[in-house]
């Protein structure tokens, strides 16, 4: 720690697999080893601070000794961590400094410039900055765990967004600005991409590192953006740049929208055309397969639609937000007919993403645990699953249920990340999304990619006759 004063599968598993072959070995969610509890290969120590601050130890990486810092500078992506979640299991001395650095680079002396610093103090009484603080970012005055004791430390960096856990809870959850505001001193304490390292602070301290593991992370897509809210094209791709994100921007197209045939899709995808985002249609109501061609749907990168639409066991079309279109009566019988209709659109219609899922109307929404049961979840996701059609984690409506997801999870399903926001001030935080494939530990193999021409759905099954 520095003194005071001074965000497909095929393409998934081929990565993995060239990683395991240069080195790291990688378990069966995706987690690679960046230190093999024997020996110091692919770490460097900094060349012109003490040498023998860093030994290894009973499976151990020892830092004790006067100043240095050791860095990752192994074949696991050739040492360069954009996005990523990190766990290293860590134990301390009494009054022992350490730290855990990120976006870094290596240099030959000195604290390190580039990146933070996740810091390691549970009773160093110089620097009030304790256990788990985000140095000088967002700093925690408490540590959370004692000496002599392990404790993991799970750090994820996705687009703009640092969390910092400490034994399974969460410490820090921090945000770069726009523009960012790095502390005076350290200029390049910036969001960017870089390598690890591991602190030795002081003679007086000794601090272990084991168990050091990396699981790199996709670009962060928000596959649902919708231009309203006086959000225009430019100002969505700019947010999608600092937030170092890419968007995809969904036309809404169907009854009630603007965007009715084939002719508005071409101008929708002539207005999107040689923008940095990916081009969606969000398919509304049931009727769209009836509106629109095979060849103008497969011009656009996905398809997505929800189950909030549809036609009710009386004929009425209902629209599951507007109160006034919804009657309950009995709400297992309703609840029976979500989940056919539900199925029936899985089944039925070439789509790419099943998005708002598990969406209830607000007045049945406060019983959703109830009335989803494991068996009404198990009918979607089979369905999902059959059709390859992925499941939207939605930030907006913080939907489906982490059981939900557990239970897709279990199944082989795909996941995508959406917002469906009503303007700007509501896009792209996805925290939500995020906090689901933390806690459910999701890989990169479990997100959804779009699919390549020749592959999509309309093309792969058609439109239902």
């Amino acid at each position: 720690m520095r003194r005071i004063m001074a965000a497909t599968v095929g393409v998934g598993v081929t990565l993995l697999a060239s990683i395991a072959l240069a080195g790291g070995a990688v378990d069966e969610r995706g987690w690679i080893n960046l230190f093999d509890g024997t020996s110091l290969e692919g770490w460097k120590p900094a060349e012109r601070e003490d040498p023998g601050t860093f030994s290894v130890r009973d499976g151990a990486i020892v830092a004790h000794g006067r100043r240095n810092h050791l860095f990752c500078v192994g074949p696991v992506e050739n040492a360069n961590f954009r996005d990523f979640e990190l766990k290293v299991d860590v134990k301390t001395e009494p009054g022992s400094n350490g730290g855990i650095y990120f976006h870094t680079k290596y240099q030959d002396r000195n604290w390190p410039d580039k990146g933070f610093e996740v810091q390691v103090n549970n009773s160093y009484r110089r620097d009030p900055r304790k256990t788990a603080s985000l140095y000088k970012m967002e700093d925690v005055d408490a540590s959370p765990v004692q000496d002599g004791e392990w404790f993991t430390m799970h750090v994820t960096v996705w687009g703009k967004h640092v969390t910092v856990s400490v034994n399974g809870e969460d410490v820090v959850d921090w945000t770069e600005r726009q523009p960012p505001s790095p502390p005076s001193g350290m200029p390049r304490r910036l969001l960017d991409s870089g390598t690890f390292a591991l602190q030795g602070h002081d003679p007086g301290s000794t601090v272990y590192y084991r168990n050091i593991r990396v699981k790199p992370l996709p670009v962060l897509v928000d596959y649902h953006v919708h231009l309203k809210g006086g959000l225009t094209l430019e100002q969505a791709v700019e947010m999608a740049n600092w937030r170092r994100m890419k968007f995809g921007i969904a036309e809404n197209c169907g009854v009630g929208f603007p965007t009715t045939n084939d002719q508005a899709l071409q101008r929708v995808l002539d207005r999107l055309a040689g923008q940095p985002v990916y081009q969606a249609m969000q398919a509304e109501g049931r009727e769209w397969v009836k509106m629109f061609s095979p060849e103008m749907i497969a011009k656009f990168d996905y398809v997505f639609t929800d189950s909030m639409t549809f036609t009710d066991q009386r004929g009425r079309r209902t629209r599951l937000w507007i109160p006034q279109e919804v009657e309950v009566d009995d709400k297992q019988a309703f609840m029976d007919m979500l989940v056919a209709r539900t199925v029936g659109i899985l089944n039925d219609e070439p789509i790419d993403i099943y998005v708002n899922p598990t969406f209830l109307p607000v007045s049945i929404a406060s019983e959703y645990d109830t009335l989803w049961t494991d068996e009404r979840m198990d009918r979607v996701i089979e369905a999902a699953v059959r059709n390859g059609v992925a499941i939207e984690i939605n930030s907006r409506y913080k939907l489906p249920s982490e059981k939900f997801i557990r239970r897709a999870k279990a199944a082989g399903a795909r996941f995508a990340f959406g917002t469906n926001n009503g303007g700007s001030d509501d896009l792209g935080d996805l925290a939500y999304s995020r906090l689901m494939a933390r806690r459910c530990d999701l890989t990169r193999d479990d997100l959804f990619v779009p699919k390549p021409d020749g592959q999509k759905p309309v093309q792969k099954k058609g439109l239902p006759k």
